[in-house]
């Protein structure tokens, strides 16, 4: 199946490239410079993966992926100049999926295009580690082979860790990832709901670690 890509950049330049790289990878690419074009497209085409610029003029990339997330789970990274962690965590509290910073790579940028798209790609769609599996269409966790049962704020944050293992998450990223960034709750919601999926999984060939003044990770044991 082709995959098609929207790049949403007003840099011709810098999208022109990109394009270029993901067309000779077989894929299917369209190219808008402005968020309003971009939204009007996606009413009529889909796609499986939007990289969208942050800066640009009219309408910036926040809101053009709000309008996303109103309709689609489209996998979003956001391609920014600016490294500020406050424009990462709202993006992510927006819905985004990853992030990538002017100058990029592209190898790096295409392999992180294919780990977000490669699970929906012929058939089911399986994420595992050690003796965990999940899959992403039915929304079933599997530890050896038996189903488990997880509410939905631990699945999400499974599946999260999943998709990014290795990568240490702040509890502030995690709080505005999976509850908004204007919750105004106790932070440490988001460790007790770390606690509860550890008790859930408990023993699995993997682990949330706790990484001493800076978050959490998923590693294999």
């Amino acid at each position: 199946m082709e995959r098609r890509l929207l790049i949403i950049e007003d840099d011709c330049l810098m999208a022109e490239g990109a394009a270029d790289y993901f067309t000779g990878k077989g894929w299917h690419v369209e190219t808008k410079e402005n968020g309003l074009e971009a939204l009007e497209l996606l009413q009529q085409k889909s796609f499986h993966l939007i990289l969208l610029d942050v800066m640009m003029p009219g309408i910036d990339g926040f809101a053009v992926c709000r309008e996303i997330r109103k309709n689609s789970d489209v996998p979003v990274i956001f391609i920014t100049a600016r490294v500020l962690e406050e424009d990462m965590l709202n993006g992510y509290s927006l819905g985004a999926d990853d992030y990538v910073t002017k100058p990029f790579s592209l190898p790096v940028l295409y392999a992180k295009a294919t780990a977000l798209t490669g699970r929906v790609q012929g058939g089911a769609a399986l994420l595992e580690m050690g003796n965990l599996k999940v899959d992403v269409k039915k929304h079933q966790v599997w530890k050896s082979g038996q189903l488990l049962s997880l509410p939905p704020k631990e699945y999400d944050m499974l599946l999260f860790f999943l998709e990014n293992p290795g990568r240490i998450f702040s509890r502030d990223q995690l709080l505005i990832r999976f509850w908004g960034y204007d919750f105004d709750g106790n932070e440490r919601v988001v460790d007790n709901h770390i606690k509860k999926l550890r008790k859930a999984i408990g023993s699995c060939g993997c682990s949330i670690q706790t990484v001493r003044k800076a978050g959490y990770r998923l590693e294999r044991d």
